[in-house]
């Protein structure tokens, strides 16, 4: 398991995982870092580890890093009525849908677009 590196916002998931370029997204997937919360909240209160690691395993927020050509594209038994993603949006999505890995110690997912439930403003409104 890689070290855990701050991934409470998008700009933080961006530094810590760095440079993308060498990455390529095939097809319909997406390429999402997933937030977690960082060690102490808004209010001062730490959290523990063990509550941190929750969201390594069960988050359902992430920021979207890249998409493949064909993600959010009509055809076959998918029509996403003009519905997308752009880089940098938090999107939501069911934990099991998505294929875990790392990438430069970040947590991340690959999901496939038919499985973005949603885009939201704020990761932290969702639990």
């Amino acid at each position: 398991m890689a070290e855990d590196k701050p991934q409470g916002s998008l700009d933080e998931i961006k530094a810590s995982i760095g440079d993308l370029s060498g990455v390529k997204v095939f097809g319909v997937q997406v390429l999402v870092g997933m937030w977690m919360r960082p060690e102490k909240t808004k209010g001062g209160i730490l959290l523990t580890q063990k509550t941190r690691d929750e969201d390594k395993y069960q988050g359902k927020v992430g920021f979207v890093l890249k998409k493949g050509v064909n993600a959010f594209v009509d055809g076959g038994n998918h029509v996403f009525n003009g519905d997308n993603v752009e880089v940098g949006e938090c999107v939501l999505y069911r934990t099991s849908d998505g294929f875990p890995l790392d990438i430069n110690g970040v947590h991340c997912r690959l999901i496939e677009d038919v499985h973005v439930k949603a885009v939201v403003s704020d990761p932290t409104m969702i639990w």
